[in-house]
């Protein structure tokens, strides 16, 4: 009977151990990972992730991150919440919160265009409109880091107006949320 009981809470224990816990293989650092509710607990946890995901099983948008993001961003505190979350995207990078509000077409979501090689659209534009000034960012899109310009027929680079962050995206739309600097 004692063995029997012993067998029992064993495998319990091992069964709980398993299953409540995940190994983060992606890390490839073999840390061993609970569930997270809380934002910073589980950027802290995982330090780098592009998108919330398991072991995160909170909010998708969690109230601490729209807060956050308010603040941040300067979104007037009688803006609908309903209008704050649906702009709002969240990620972890070095282990802090991140978040970006799309407001007018930022693009959260987008990786940071780092190429000087104008795309063929910028070319189609520059030559119907050789000495333009600038190039609209319908034209150039919204994740370039650079400023760009029509000399004669063909698109050049003025300057490096945005900047790539460690994971990618642009830093300037990024807000760490933790209070960490």
């Amino acid at each position: 009977m004692f063995q029997k009981m012993t067998y029992i809470v064993n495998s319990l224990a091992l069964s709980i151990f398993f299953s409540t816990s995940l190994v983060n293989a992606e890390q490839g650092k073999g840390q061993y990972l609970g569930a997270f509710n809380d934002p910073v607990r589980y950027c802290r946890a995982v330090k780098n992730a592009d998108r919330p995901q398991e072991p995160y099983i909170g909010p998708a948008k969690p109230q601490m991150v729209l807060s956050g993001i308010r603040k941040a961003a300067g979104i007037a505190e009688d803006a609908p919440e309903d209008w704050v979350a649906g702009g709002t995207f969240w990620r972890c990078m070095d282990g802090a919160v991140y978040a970006c509000f799309v407001g007018a077409n930022l693009p959260c979501t987008e990786k940071a265009d780092i190429s000087r090689e104008p795309s063929e659209a910028m070319t189609t534009y520059c030559e119907s409109n050789p000495r333009a000034d600038a190039i609209p960012a319908a034209v150039t899109g919204r994740a370039t880091v650079f400023e760009w310009r029509c000399k004669n027929t063909e698109p050049e680079v003025v300057r490096q107006i945005l900047h790539e962050d460690a994971r990618g995206y642009l830093a300037e739309y990024w807000y760490r949320l933790d209070g960490a600097e």
